[in-house]
């Protein structure tokens, strides 16, 4: 059974702390049970595996209609979250973590908080989401936005063109 903590800097953020079993043979992680997130009647309806290579970063994406849950299987990746809500509490607070091979653990990530991470060494990510891929809920903040100062720890990332093109915060509207 995984250990729940909330974040300390942002609402509704979660972290699963999950335990790994190995022997001779390998490994046996459980990294997802439903019952681990109940303040969120949720169904998983999609699970995604995003591989990237050392240096790629993707991001900031956050949605106005969708919950993320992330977890890394193979690698290193630093995390980076934003809360773009603006009537939370915590407007504007970001928050690094790194998961992966070495730290077993598993993000939820709730709606309007924007999120992306760098990978640190080749990594495979695996993602559940509460609703299907829709573009128009797939909004972005430029991964060097000024207003939130993310230390990713890397000067020249591997963007998409797509992440290259997401706008600072002062140039758009959340709603």
């Amino acid at each position: 059974m995984a250990e729940i903590i909330e974040s300390t800097i942002i609402p509704g953020v979660k972290f699963a702390v999950l335990r790994a079993f190995a022997d001779e043979r390998g490994r046996f992680v459980e990294t997802f049970r439903k019952e681990w997130f109940p303040e969120r009647t949720w169904e998983r309806v999609q699970t995604n595996r995003s591989d990237s290579q050392a240096g790629v970063l993707r991001g900031l994406h956050h949605h106005r209609h969708q919950v993320d849950y992330w977890y890394c299987a193979f690698g290193t990746i630093r995390v980076a979250l934003a809360d773009v809500r603006p009537d939370s509490p915590s407007y504007l607070k970001t928050e690094i973590v790194e998961i992966g091979e070495a730290n077993q653990m598993g993000v939820f990530i709730p709606v309007g908080v924007a999120h992306g991470f760098v990978a640190l060494t080749d990594a495979t990510l695996t993602y559940s989401v509460d609703n299907y891929y829709d573009g128009a809920d797939e909004l972005g903040v430029a991964w060097d936005d000024p207003t939130l100062a993310i230390e990713w720890g890397v000067t020249e990332p591997i963007l998409s063109p797509r992440d290259k093109q997401n706008k600072r915060l002062g140039d758009w509207v959340i709603g």
